[in-house]
């Protein structure tokens, strides 16, 4: 009964185009992204509507923006509690050598970003840590075992 959304949907065209063409993208492209991806995030919570967000949020400061939105930008801290309080996020860190995760990028068909670009993302991640609330799955396990792993951080805490 989640609501899903991938985060690749909500890239502007420039983004695309630029990925397509094997740039990596910086700050600059990806904070109007997360701004949107916060939104979508604080309309679902608003309407007590719990959701999944696939996204790469490789740095610590762009998790910060999916949390509190653009007053985050530039802050170390989630925002003050009020209206704009912070959002509940469990981030998933799905964790794993580079040769498997580019092996299932070489598979998928029709996508923007080349598999040349997963360097760069390696380069640039930020793997979550206190205080940030998140669990590490190995992307080792079967899908099955993923999925279980994910739903008893959520449910049983």
């Amino acid at each position: 009964g989640w609501k899903f959304y991938d985060a690749d949907d909500y890239h502007s065209p420039e983004n695309k185009k630029k990925m397509s063409e094997g740039i990596p993208l910086n700050d600059e492209d990806r904070i109007p992204w997360l701004c949107t991806l916060h939104d979508i995030l604080r309309r679902e919570d608003s309407s007590k509507q719990d959701a999944v967000l696939a996204c790469s949020a490789l740095k610590k400061m762009y998790r910060r923006v999916l949390v509190s939105g653009a007053s985050a930008i530039g802050s170390n801290q989630p925002g003050p509690p009020g209206e704009n309080a912070a959002l509940k996020i469990l981030f998933v860190h799905l964790d794993g050598p580079m040769e498997i995760i580019a092996g299932r990028l070489e598979k998928r068909r029709g996508h923007f970003m080349p598999p040349e670009l997963l360097k760069s993302q390696f380069d640039t991640l930020e793997p979550p840590s206190a205080p940030e609330t998140f669990i590490t799955v190995s992307l080792e396990k079967s899908l099955p075992e993923i999925v279980l792993e994910i739903e008893h951080a959520i449910f049983q805490g």
